[in-house]
């Protein structure tokens, strides 16, 4: 056999070895949550490999997983790499178009979905129809579809020693698996990552965050995204914590009190959603207990900016956290949580505050999928709001020329798949990976991300505009969801806004608003007027030829399954301009203006 490192599936085996009897995976079942212990998972990961053997899948062959997350969906992507085969994960919500367009692209030869529904929508048509198929959760409903049980039967009948000599020939250079990139503009481009790059990440991200095998971590994005991966996957199998699965997106906050996770990941929109369900609750507080939480949080306020300048807590921080903190994070689920994080999009600085002032300070990860997921984190020893921390260890960040974050390191990808002049353009000679995005470094070595350079706007006067730091002061604004600045090669600035449909009523209430549907909200002039007031404080933040000056209100919010944001909830910019060119065009008519001239 090969080195114990040679690929993550060793570094399984070995925390297997280590931590046979503790809890590596947890699933609610009928109610009650049951665990999976290592030395179960690593036998699982090898018996489901010597499934795949049996039906045909061979070393350097591709196999698609779909469906919610998992223990089944971590053992098949285990197992797959095991083989030396390369998973091509799939998210929930692709179509039968995108995945059959993936599934042709890598030459997928077998397909893993948790649903009959999903075996049957993908299989319709195109290269998924001929592949074998494996259902993961229930029984299949379809001929020649494979279950889970059946898959495990299959490797009964494979001997141990086929699969030692797939184990064997891993190294750290081969591909491990393939993560194609959702895109926010045309298609995906299937991102090469290497053993090297999996096991690399997973160890120096866990060493800089201090993750040790005490920790759990409750899954719950999308696996097909390397965020998620890098946690439920590859980081706790080179820890050796317990990953928990939650039911639903829909069912996180219950989960989340019924695990309480020490390390909790939420994507800026899960962060907002919990502010707004916060922000709601404040005005039914009995007078007494509402004079107390607001007292608490201006102590809050003050320890975070003294948090930042080095300095010590206030003394009443004590007093206020355990009359107020203590009892925010118990009822969110967040009471054991030693580190909350936030990653795939900029979160914006006034919702980090606004936990901040509870006692739960939100930690900025910034990366991508073609450097292994992370490539800077914030930690709890150097707290900075609107900084994503410093590298990983024993990698390098460096701001290029025109401002585009470059990484380089063990943690960046091989390169794309049947792609070499996309994999030029995104990794040089000297092996630095250009990101698209741009930023600064600060005098102590902290990323500031302040855009995407596709995304950056250049007005009719020529000034560069970075949008994505306007809308986040614009989604600050209570009851909006989403804000999508215009104004490229446009004398000033536009900006379309969306409703958070779940605090409708609160935001109506808060302006004296009688409004109690999104569609009513939207056309309301008192909330206009309430609108106009926070964009004339946010406009005094920004330069001149940065204020917005009109916007429109949309009743709806942006979502993945209207093509408008990415499965990681990243704004699909071009599909927004062109679903609502109508709208934008009549804020570019005539007709009183917001902010200086």
């Amino acid at each position: 056999m090969s080195a114990p490192h040679s690929s993550i599936v060793h570094v399984l085996l070995g925390t297997a070895g280590r931590h046979p009897d503790r809890a590596a995976l947890r699933e609610k079942v009928a109610g009650r949550w049951r665990d999976i212990t290592w030395r179960e998972y690593a036998g699982e990961v090898r018996r489901v490999a010597r499934g795949l053997l049996r039906l045909g899948l061979r070393p350097g062959d591709a196999a698609c997983i779909v469906g919610a997350n998992s223990p089944e969906w971590l053992i098949a992507d285990l197992a797959v790499m095991a083989l030396g085969a390369v998973p091509a994960p799939l998210y929930p919500n692709t179509t039968p178009a995108g995945a059959a367009y993936i599934a042709g692209h890598c030459g997928a030869r077998v397909l893993l979905a948790d649903s009959a529904l999903q075996l049957e929508r993908l299989r319709a048509s195109g290269p998924l129809q001929a592949v074998e198929a494996v259902q993961l959760k229930g029984q299949p409903e379809a001929a020649g579809v494979h279950s889970w049980a059946a898959l495990r039967a299959l490797g009964d009948q494979v001997a141990e020693s086929e699969l030692d000599a797939c184990l064997a020939a891993l190294r750290p250079e081969r591909l491990a698996t393939l993560i194609y990139t959702s895109g926010t503009t045309g298609p995906p481009k299937g991102a090469m990552l290497t053993h090297r790059n999996l096991v690399f990440t997973a160890a120096a991200g866990a060493r800089m965050l201090g993750w040790g095998d005490e920790e759990v971590h409750l899954s719950y994005l999308p696996l097909s995204h390397i965020a998620e991966q890098i946690l439920s996957l590859h980081a706790a199998v080179t820890t050796g914590g317990t990953v928990c699965f939650a039911e639903s997106i829909e069912a996180l906050g219950e989960n989340l009190r019924e695990v309480r996770p020490t390390l909790f990941l939420g994507v800026p929109r899960v962060w907002e959603k919990i502010q707004a369900r916060i922000f709601s609750a404040w005005p039914k507080m009995p007078p007494l207990r509402r004079r107390i939480a607001d007292w608490a949080r201006g102590v809050g306020e003050e320890a975070c900016h003294r948090r930042e300048a080095g300095a010590r807590l206030p003394r009443t921080y004590a007093l206020a956290d355990r009359l107020v903190f203590a009892g925010v994070r118990q009822k969110l689920g967040l009471d054991r949580a030693r580190l909350c994080l936030s990653s795939t999009a900029p979160i914006a600085r006034g919702t980090v505050e606004f936990f901040a002032s509870l006692g739960i300070l939100i930690h900025e990860a910034y990366g991508m999928t073609e450097c292994t997921g992370p490539a800077t984190l914030s930690t709890p020893d150097d707290p900075r709001i609107g900084s994503t921390g410093r590298a990983l260890p024993a990698t390098e960040v460096r701001i290029a020329p025109d401002g585009e974050v470059c990484m380089r390191g063990g943690h960046v990808f091989a390169g794309y798949f049947q792609d070499p002049a996309a994999t030029r353009e995104a990794l040089d000679a000297e092996g630095w990976l250009h990101s698209g995005d741009v930023g600064e470094l600060d005098a102590d070595g902290r990323l500031h991300i302040t855009d995407r350079k596709k995304d950056i706007i250049i007005t009719a006067g020529g000034k560069n505009v970075a949008p994505q730091n306007i809308e986040a002061l614009l989604k600050g604004i209570p009851g909006i969801a989403h804000a999508c600045v215009v104004g490229d090669r446009r004398r000033h600035l536009t900006a379309l806004l969306t409703l958070d449909r779940e605090s409708v009523a609160t935001a109506a209430g808060a302006c004296g608003s009688a409004a109690r549907s999104p569609e009513a909200l939207a056309a309301d002039p008192v909330f206009r007027r309430h609108v106009e007031h926070a964009l004339e404080a946010i406009n005094a933040e920004l330069a001149r030829f940065e204020t917005i000056k009109r916007f429109e209100i949309l009743a709806d919010e942006f979502t993945v399954d209207g093509g408008l944001l990415t499965p990681t909830l990243k704004l699909r910019r071009k599909a927004v301009v062109e679903r609502y060119a109508d709208r934008i065009e009549a804020m570019y008519g005539e007709g009183p203006q917001h902010g200086p001239a």
